[in-house]
């Protein structure tokens, strides 16, 4: 196998072509010309070539064409034009079209040689950040696999356990042992807790999303999520209620993550509001788009904590209480899907008086 970079030289002049092929060849590399462009894409599809110099003015297929076409036969395919016709037009315009660079005729061998080798390392580097973002990839999923099975499934086990004790089938406990085997179960609950929300982060993909995205109307779907959360708001009597302000309230959408996120924000507006206090969730319209205002009279966050919040595994202190309780993935995962959906989460907090988050969405588009 020959590990020299192949060239493809695309130009109508032979004169052109030679001197490349001469200049190339001195410096290392393998060379294929080509007259025009229709000969040219046919090299290249056959050939598969490292590198193609490509001439913007030849008859036939012109090289704006060639550029067009020779990315659909193998996108990994660095293009250079060259051309004795060069305008800034025509640069931007070839640019445009996936050109790497553009080298105005006549050059010297020593640019050639230069921006040959500049777009070869570039390709190199383009490679190696594919197959990296590929290990990553498969990495993930392995990780995924093995949170899934080798940790989840014992946890899942012993939790099984725990519940088996507890219920006296094994035996009277003395109270001291009771309360160490219920403070055992709670951690084991918590840690199992924090591993099925990072199988929730991590599982979250918008081109999957994308593909069960359909209507969904958001005054159904929270009103859905506030029956859903009305025993434990009456725990601590929190009041919550529900204002529309728009026409419309269709958005397309994963109805079963889109739930998921929305609970997770309307679920913190329960857990650190105040005894007595209220949730006010608002369907209003944004230009072009459905805001939804979840707003409490809660605890409220600190400035200097609202630029992590959404950050994986972060939690707020509260004042004299130490970390909040929690896994610190609940806003992570609701800030991942909404942009899956092509949304965004803004918020608003004082200190002692509340916080409002909105999630902003594309209204769905009426046929």
């Amino acid at each position: 196998m020959n590990d020299k970079p192949l060239i493809l030289v695309i130009d109508d002049e032979e004169a052109m072509r030679d001197s490349c092929t001469q200049i190339l060849v001195k410096h290392g590399f393998r060379v294929e010309t080509a007259p025009d462009g229709q000969s040219g894409l046919e090299k290249a599809a056959s050939l598969k070539p490292d590198l193609a110099l490509i001439d913007l003015k030849m008859p036939g297929i012109s090289g704006l064409d060639v550029l067009n076409k020779i990315k659909e036969i193998d996108s990994e395919i660095i293009s250079i034009v060259i051309t004795g016709y060069a305008t800034v037009e025509s640069a931007v315009e070839a640019m445009k079209r996936g050109a790497y660079d553009f080298l105005p005729k006549p050059f010297t061998p020593e640019e050639l040689r230069i921006i040959i080798r500049r777009a070869l390392e570039r390709r190199e580097l383009a490679r190696e950040a594919e197959k990296l973002k590929r290990e990553k990839k498969l990495l993930e999923e392995n990780f995924i696999t093995l949170v899934s099975h080798q940790l989840r499934s014992p946890l899942i086990a012993i939790q099984q356990y725990f519940e088996t004790i507890l219920g006296g089938y094994a035996g009277e406990m003395s109270p001291q042992i009771k309360d160490m085997m219920l403070r055992a179960k709670e951690r084991i609950k918590d840690l199992l807790q924090l591993i099925n929300d990072w199988l929730d982060l991590a599982r979250i993909n918008r081109q999957e999303l994308v593909t069960r995205f359909k209507p969904v109307g958001l005054q159904a779907l929270l009103q859905k999520q506030i029956e859903t959360f009305m025993p434990l708001a009456k725990e601590s009597s929190i009041t919550i209620n529900l204002e529309r302000e728009a026409s419309s309230d269709t958005v397309m959408a994963d109805e079963q993550s889109l739930e998921q996120a929305l609970a997770n924000i309307i679920h913190n507006a329960i857990k650190y509001n105040r005894p007595g206090g209220k949730v006010i969730i608002r369907l209003w319209e944004k230009n072009s788009s459905l805001a939804i205002d979840i707003e409490d009279t809660g605890i409220g966050i600190p400035p200097e904590h609202l630029p992590h919040i959404f950050d994986q595994f972060y939690r707020v202190p509260l004042t004299g209480r130490g970390m909040t309780k929690g896994t610190g993935l609940g806003l992570s995962i609701a800030k991942k899907i909404i942009e899956a959906h092509d949304g965004r989460i803004e918020v608003k907090s004082v200190p002692n008086k509340g916080s409002t988050f909105t999630v902003i969405l594309p209204l769905a588009r009426t046929p």
